[in-house]
């Protein structure tokens, strides 16, 4: 799965719950003040601006796949201490290395872990900390559903974009990477959005929408809200851990 853009100015009208989910991560993350932090996959920097808060005498470089999210993020923060950039995670090299790694709802749009983490480790200093969150096994299971009830002809071949991990598999893997202090555990959010159809064309289903008709995107949103279960979208987050040895 390569990175995809985003719809930018829909994600930062509807993203509220996402950047709590990332502000609640972000509070794992133990910092003095004056590290140099990599923000992995940064989206339209709502967590970012988070982070900055906690180090007023560090530095962020802050990436994402998507040119759309790193143009708004750029455009919100501070030039002076944040480095913005587009950036494929499968092909991150990072010079000087981090002090530490937040990433939070991107690593599950991410086909390989294994390379993902290992290109993680090698952008942290001997020490260095990795704290994420994203997608585990069973997310979104009620969303997922009611795809597969619309069974548009375009998708049915299509395994979907995501790839939602369990916690023995992703301590497996950073394990393999090389990570120690490896702790990964579930956690059960719901959300019910604002607005249910924007919500889901953006945040949930932006990557099937590419794969149709321009006249059939709107007719599928619809579909899919039609065929949730309710209004909310219960999400299984996979939390992440891990330090690399020194």
């Amino acid at each position: 799965m390569a990175p995809r853009d985003w719809n930018a100015p829909s994600y930062e009208r509807v993203s509220a719950p996402l950047e709590a989910m990332g502000r609640d991560v972000l509070d794992r993350l133990v910092l003095r003040g004056d590290e140099r932090v990599l923000d992995a996959g940064c989206g339209t920097g709502r967590v970012t601006a988070a982070l900055l808060e906690r180090l007023p005498d560090g530095e962020v470089v802050a990436v994402d796949g998507s040119p759309a999210m790193v143009e708004t993020a750029r455009a919100a923060l501070p030039s002076e201490r944040v480095q913005v950039r587009v950036v494929d995670l499968l092909e991150l090299e990072l010079d000087p290395p981090a002090d530490a790694i937040l990433s939070t709802a991107t690593f599950h749009w991410i086909a390989d872990h294994d390379r993902l983490f290992a290109r993680l480790g090698a952008a942290l200093v001997p020490g260095g900390r990795l704290v994420a969150q994203c997608g585990g096994e069973g997310n979104v299971s009620a969303v997922r559903r009611a795809i597969a009830r619309v069974a548009h002809s375009s998708l049915v071949q299509w395994p979907g974009p995501w790839n939602f991990a369990s916690v023995p598999g992703t301590e497996r893997r950073l394990a393999a990477a090389g990570f120690s202090d490896v702790w990964c555990w579930p956690q059960h959010v719901r959300v019910v959005p604002d607005d249910l159809g924007e919500y889901l064309a953006t945040v949930m289903l932006g990557s099937h929408l590419e794969r149709l008709e321009a006249t059939d995107r709107v007719p599928f949103v619809h579909a899919v809200a039609v065929a949730l279960e309710d209004d909310g979208i219960d999400y299984v987050r996979l939390n992440i851990l891990a330090r690399r040895p020194f």
